[in-house]
């Protein structure tokens, strides 16, 4: 990649001001569309996309982590550098991953309907077995926050090369190891033609009985119908989940009325955090295009994300 003395970006599908400035602080320059170099997308839905855009832009950021509905849309071209939010937002989703795990571990869901002194404790998470099933920068923040706290982290990667804080990691052809063997597993990995329902019902009935699942993912890793059987017939522990499939669950949705089933509505990454992260992604972005250096981010549309 070359590197630019200057960058034109366009920000759109409407000019955002604390985006503006994030491209002003880097040394970019607002421009019109056609006359750009790089494009911030701030809108999520693919069918509203530019195109077909102009052959000047050769980087387009996209302002979401997962990026399936982009691919499936068949938005990601290889004519230019497509870059998605991946990792920006680690941090945020990360603790709400631990809000979820100390939660499960503590029993709050049922403690918090007690009516009276003595409601059950829970497992608590020291001593026990925590696997982190797609260990990327959400599964690494979650990690680097469970170091205090006395866990065992098994961990789970594509390739299945060591990740700092992990006591084994795993490849991803190798998943089938976790689920018996932790008490809590955390899903983490990104939504793909292969992770579709990568927790069905064989995977449940693998897990222990006290084992808690948590998602903070993407719903569609988990087959909905065969956890919720897995929850009525008492064959889990619990299940904490911000992402649900459908989304969002429709209201007679039997998991509302689950007692061992904690739903937050997608909400580990709030504006308050999204916001500052994403703009300092940006900035990062927009500064290593303009020097020639490799993107954060990088999609690969083979992969799916």
């Amino acid at each position: 990649m070359m590197a630019l003395t200057r960058c034109a970006v366009h920000v759109g599908p409407e000019p955002v001001g604390w985006m503006l400035e994030a491209v002003q602080a880097a040394g970019g320059q607002s421009a019109a569309l056609d006359a750009a170099d790089a494009l911030v997308w701030m809108e999520h839905d693919p069918q509203a996309f530019p195109s077909p855009l102009p052959d000047r832009v050769r980087w387009v950021q996209l302002t979401s982590a997962g990026v399936e509905s982009w691919v499936a849309a068949g938005v990601i071209d290889r004519a230019r550098i497509f870059t998605s939010a991946a990792g920006a937002y680690a941090r945020s989703v990360a603790e709400h991953a631990l809000a979820l795990l100390l939660a499960g571990a503590r029993r709050l869901p049922d403690a918090a309907r007690a009516r009276r002194w003595g409601a059950p404790p829970g497992l608590g998470l020291a001593g026990r077995t925590v696997a982190v099933v797609g260990a990327g920068g959400i599964g690494r923040e979650l990690i680097a926050m469970l170091a205090p706290l006395q866990v065992d982290v098994l961990a789970v990667t594509r390739h299945g090369r060591p990740v700092p804080g992990a006591e084994r990691t795993l490849p991803a052809e190798r998943t089938a190891e976790v689920w018996p063997a932790a008490d809590f597993v955390v899903l983490a990995a990104p939504a793909t033609a292969g992770t579709t329902h990568l927790v069905g019902a064989e995977q449940l009935a693998a897990m222990r009985t006290h084992a808690w699942l948590v998602n903070i993912a993407r719903g569609s890793l988990v087959d909905t119908a065969a956890l919720t059987g897995a929850l009525a017939g008492e064959r889990l522990g619990g299940a904490a989940l911000d992402v649900t499939d459908p989304e969002p669950l429709p209201d007679d949705h039997p998991l509302w009325r689950e007692p061992r089933a904690l739903i937050t509505p997608h909400v580990a990454n709030p504006p308050a955090a999204l916001c500052p992260a994403l703009a300092e992604r940006v900035r990062e972005n927009l500064t290593r295009f303009m020097t020639g250096r490799e993107l954060l981010g990088r999609i690969d549309p083979d992969a799916g994300y």
